[in-house]
């Protein structure tokens, strides 16, 4: 299968931002899906393996720089705010429902990391949609600064509250390190990971070409353990995958609380993994094989 690739751009935060729609072969308009990245994600950091079996089950693929980061504009630079990301995402969805080449009655969220937590609470406001895919989700900002040791946790809120008054001059942290190395993440092979994923967005000649600016603003830390999503979880009415990682202790796996809702809408499966495996080999396979199974049943409906 061939795929046609394309650049786009959308309004969001006051800042044009970047996109890239992969479409399959044939003709459209085809269903699609809205991939929504993680804590320091940008387009084609990790993501690249998903997009051929997702054009290959009939799927179009846009994926997106948020404001500040990537190929996006943003005059301050690399700032999370996760309430401000899901007026980007519900952004980008409306630019991916104008594109002539889309269904848009038949699109999917795909979001991963603390971009699956986005994903649960805009699923939760859009019955409309065809369905959704959380993968290793930020579902409880809370358990996961439970799972930072203190004396970093410590450094953290020192830093984060530093940040707060430096205005559009942000004291920067790196985002990934290796382990015990100062950065907003150190486990899970979380730098070894964007490592390999730098190799191969340099390997595919994408739009990032494997430049990565390897920091965020502290202030950003301070949002965290007030991001909540799993709360919106029994307000899903759309299908929704979430594929969880039982070693996961970036965003731990709250597999629990999720099976007490008892939301007939959600379908949950795990892995043996860290945050990090599912985005490769040999979890990588099992993963998508639970992704491409949900999306060739939504297609059916």
């Amino acid at each position: 299968m061939t795929t046609k690739t394309f650049v786009t751009h959308f309004q969001s935060n006051n800042a044009q931002c970047a996109a890239t729609v992969h479409l399959p072969d044939g003709a459209g308009p085809f269903p699609a899906i809205l991939m929504v990245h993680g804590w320091g994600g940008i387009q084609d950091a990790l993501t690249l393996p998903f997009y051929a079996p997702f054009n290959q089950a009939g799927f179009a693929v846009m994926t997106f720089d948020y404001p500040g980061w990537g190929t996006s504009e943003g005059a301050i630079r690399n700032v999370i705010n996760p309430w401000h990301r899901e007026r980007d995402v519900e952004n980008a969805l409306e630019h991916l429902r104008a594109q002539p080449q889309i269904d848009a009655r038949r699109i999917v969220l795909w979001g991963t990391s603390f971009g699956g937590g986005h994903v649960v609470k805009i699923a939760a406001r859009h019955p409309e949609l065809l369905g959704a895919i959380a993968q290793v989700p930020m579902l409880d900002g809370m358990a996961a600064v439970k799972a930072v040791p203190f004396p970093r946790l410590l450094r953290f809120g020192l830093a984060g509250i530093g940040d707060l008054f430096r205005g559009k001059r942000p004291i920067y942290l790196p985002v990934v390190a290796p382990p015990g190395e100062w950065s907003s993440m150190d486990r899970d092979g979380a730098s070894e990971a964007l490592q390999k994923g730098l190799q191969a967005m340099v390997e595919s000649g994408g739009p990032e070409a494997g430049k990565y600016d390897n920091r965020v603003a502290a202030r950003s830390l301070l949002t965290m353990g007030l991001y909540r999503p799993f709360k919106s979880l029994k307000e899903v009415s759309i299908p929704l995958l979430i594929v969880g990682a039982t070693r996961d202790t970036v965003a731990p796996f709250i597999e629990e609380k999720i099976r007490a809702l008892k939301n007939p809408r959600i379908k949950l499966e795990t892995l043996d993994a860290n945050h990090f495996d599912p985005y490769f080999e040999p979890a990588l396979s099992q993963n998508l094989g639970y992704q491409i199974a949900f999306l060739k049943a939504l297609r059916s409906l």
